[in-house]
């Protein structure tokens, strides 16, 4: 079983690249115009506005549109994300691979390996969202690794979780909170510390999952426990290492600086080796190893005594020998010296790391990954503990066969269908929305487990400070159905996603309205399983800072207030993405006092789960339609 296990993960591995190739190839195909950056790929028609040197020797470009005053457009390329920069009309095939380092209104940074040399005077260059094949690279070889293995304490640990052995548990020992706990925390803490191999923590929407994550890594560093702290994201990861600095832990980051959030890079191991007065020593030594090796090269009237040149070169590596001794060393020093390293899981550099092993491996939004990466911190664990929520978006798997073979299937979701109750503790206190707004999700996948904290529970947008008393704020739920409307579904015109202008209209009006009543536009969000849609209320909502996204881009983020637009509306009954409860569960917690959902209760009553939201819309007397919004007819 082992073998065919790993051999199918790899194989889906394949499907994937080749399906996500595929799909860089199809958008690249949108060369011209708005419609190469609609879909928030790429960026298109940018120049070179600024050059500087940039962490470990890179090279830092900021770009934006060669109209100063042209803002960019709406885009997937953030702080980050992986790129490829090439030179517009330039050569096919030439490019630059780097990350995306920050980005306003009108510019947009990234780092690269080299700087690019343009071919024309004044060039254009286009940028380009990118795979990462040295993370894929690592998933293949710890898979390959954890499927070799035929005993030791990795064979024991593959065991459990192929679900050959049960996972064990000692007896839980006593400890303090170093912070302010729920019961349901603490019971959720005191499991995985008993945990001998494996436990899952199950934090559905607001329960204070990172709270609890964080708690139990300091809890075990006070036992003397090396932790290492993983993520699918580097947001989650910095949102763990903000937390435990918070909480005076020695935690170092690894991985690009460039992906880390720029409060944090002080506290990333590159940064630290370049600022630590040793390296300064090494790095002169290295200066006066080239200057050695060109005065070697150098050629001179009168011939030099026999052996000066090699005895310059020999210096000159010696030299070189000495300053990779001491960044070695900085390093070794610094990777030691910290209680928990936080990284995401394929930023795990195995020539970095070199054989150190951990007490505890945390994995947090463990259900947002595929199972693949999680072998990479896995072949360093004496412990698991993944904490995430697989009733929510599981990870983005593109390829429909890699799908059709169990790709999407997370280790935790495999886990919790293995071993359920007996290795998995569910957090049951929320922090985030208003009762009303959590019941509905608890119900259906939460087993209404779910009680929303006293501070939460009746929190209204009209106790907000600024915020005008009204209908609109005075209430946490409003379902408006479209049915019978001028609110029509529609194919996009460039491109394969759907629209609905009608149902846009009335969204951008009711984001007005409650800007009207005195809400900040940065409390207020516009959420569509389409992107196509997205792009429509771009163009509709005027206000920037109102943020509009697919439910993909809003999971694990909250606002004051969420409007959902639901697109679909045929006469087949049709639903596409939305027949995905898992993505509307994400959709419908993000909310924290207002909830206003946009919908054709003709189409979406075809489905059971989409039958009882109205049901329950219409129990809390939060139904109505859109023909008493101006505009309905």
């Amino acid at each position: 079983m082992p073998d065919d296990h790993f051999q199918r993960l790899i194989h889906c591995l394949e499907q994937e690249a080749v399906a996500e190739a595929r799909e860089v190839v199809r958008l690249s195909r949108r060369t011209t115009g708005d419609s190469a950056e609609r879909s928030g790929a790429c960026l298109i028609g940018l120049v070179i506005r600024d050059e500087t040197a940039g962490f470990g020797g890179r090279v830092v470009l900021n770009l934006g549109k060669r109209d100063r005053r042209q803002e960019l457009p709406w885009t997937r390329l953030n702080s980050g994300t992986p790129i490829v920069l090439s030179e517009e009309n330039g050569e096919e095939n030439v490019g630059w691979r780097g990350v995306v380092t920050d980005r306003d209104r009108e510019t947009i940074t990234v780092a690269v390996g080299d700087a690019p040399e343009p071919l024309a005077d004044r060039p254009t260059f286009r940028l380009d969202l990118s795979s990462d094949e040295v993370a894929r690279q690592r998933q293949r070889d710890a898979l390959r690794r954890a499927a070799s293995v035929e005993r030791g304490r990795l064979a024991n640990f593959r065991h459990k979780l192929l679900g050959e052995q049960t996972p064990e548990f000692g007896v839980p020992k006593d400890w303090q909170p170093l912070s302010a706990l729920d019961q349901s925390q603490r019971a959720a803490v005191s499991h995985a510390l008993a945990a001998e191999d494996v436990a899952i923590i199950h934090g559905p929407p607001g329960t204070g999952k990172t709270t609890t994550v964080v708690e139990l890594i300091r809890q075990a560093i006070r036992r003397g426990e090396r932790v290492l702290a993983c993520a699918p994201s580097n947001l989650a990861v910095d949102n763990m290492l903000e937390r435990l600095l918070a909480g005076g832990e020695r935690a170092l980051r690894i991985g690009h600086p460039a992906r880390v959030l720029p409060e944090l890079r002080a506290h990333t191991l590159d940064v630290q080796v370049e600022s630590h007065p040793d390296l300064k020593l090494a790095r002169e030594w290295i200066k006066r190893a080239w200057s050695l090796r060109r005065q070697a090269s150098k050629y001179t009237r009168t011939a030099p005594q026999v052996g000066a040149r090699r005895e310059l070169r020999d210096e000159a590596n010696q030299l070189m020998a000495d300053a990779r001794r001491i960044e070695s060393q900085l390093v070794t020093y610094l990777l030691d010296s910290a209680t928990v390293l936080c990284a995401t899981l394929t930023g795990l550099d195995g020539d970095l790391l070199r054989d150190r092993e951990f007490d505890l491996v945390v994995i947090d939004e463990a259900a947002q990954a595929t199972e693949p990466p999680c072998w990479i911190p896995l072949l360093r664990s004496r412990r698991l503990v993944l904490a995430g929520d697989h009733c929510q978006l599981p990870a983005t798997v593109v390829s429909p066969e890699a799908r059709r073979d169990g790709f999407h299937i997370s280790l935790m979701e495999r886990l919790v269908d293995l071993w359920g109750a007996a290795i998995s503790r569910r957090l049951t206190t929320q922090y985030r929305m208003h009762q009303q707004i959590m019941q509905f999700s608890s119900m259906e996948f939460y087993d209404s487990a779910l009680v929303a904290a006293d501070s939460v529970a009746k929190h209204l947008l009209a106790d907000l400070p600024g915020v005008t008393r009204c209908p609109l704020t005075e209430t946490a739920l409003r379902f408006y159905d479209t049915a019978g409307s001028i609110c029509e579904e529609r194919a996009e015109t460039d491109g394969s996603s759907r629209e609905n202008p009608g149902e846009a209209q009335f969204v951008a009006n009711q984001v007005a309205e409650l800007i009207a009543a005195g809400l900040p536009a940065t409390d207020i969000a516009v959420i569509t399983p389409y992107g196509a849609q997205a792009r429509l209320l771009r163009q509709l909502i005027t206000e920037r800072a109102v943020e509009v996204d697919t439910v993909d881009g809003f999971q694990g983020r909250e606002k004051e207030a969420v409007v959902i637009s639901l697109v679909r509306s045929n006469t087949a009954g049709e639903l596409g993405f939305l027949t995905d409860t898992r993505r509307m569960n994400v959709a419908l917690t993000r909310a924290r006092r207002k909830l206003i959902v946009f919908g054709d209760s003709s189409t979406l009553a075809n489905h059971d789960f989409y039958l009882r939201l109205i049901e329950y819309f219409e129990c809390e007397d939060a139904y109505g339609t859109v023909w008493e919004l101006d505009g309905g007819q």
